[in-house]
């Protein structure tokens, strides 16, 4: 563990980590409501925090004086990347992917085809979770527009790609 905040003596005191410019108490300390904030939160941020309070000439047991919680810090997926595997002919089998570098979570990708249609995907055809479509005995009337949305808790992103069959 590492020391991030404390307040002793009347003095709230921040250490020297890379959370320094970024945390502080929320309220003054004379309200006994001792909450932190964390600025600009990122990835990294997250994990287990521990407060302990101790006062002074007060007798309490061990494991009362303390609190505990766990930050999960959230990111949204980055624009994901969409391709064509395969070649696209009348008769052929193509797969496309989808792919976010980013997501905490791990996004869910959903494929949809926009033009000249709306045609929604669900599996075995898509997996959401591998962020793949499989089109299997191609016909024209299957060209178009498809678009990928990567998807979490923290947002979503899209990519799209042009089927010319």
């Amino acid at each position: 563990p590492v020391q991030i905040l404390t307040y002793m003596d009347g003095k709230a005191n921040v250490q020297e980590t890379e959370l320094k410019p970024r945390v502080g108490f929320l309220y003054p300390i004379l309200t006994h409501n001792i909450s932190v904030f964390i600025n600009a939160t990122q990835e990294r941020d997250s994990g287990q925090y521990m407060c302990t309070v101790n006062v002074m000439n007060d007798i309490t047991r061990t494991g009362k004086n303390v609190g505990i919680i766990n930050l999960t810090v959230l990111v949204p997926p980055a624009v994901p990347t969409c391709q064509l595997h395969g070649n696209p002919t009348v008769g052929s089998n193509v797969s496309l992917s989808c792919s976010s570098k980013k997501g905490k979570p791990s996004p869910t990708y959903q494929w949809q085809r926009t033009a000249p249609t709306l045609e929604v995907f669900f599996p075995p055809t898509q997996d959401q979770a591998r962020g793949t479509l499989k089109l299997t005995n191609l016909s024209l009337e299957m060209s178009g527009l498809y678009i990928c949305k990567a998807e979490n808790q923290a947002g979503f992103e899209e990519c799209s790609i042009i089927l010319e069959v």
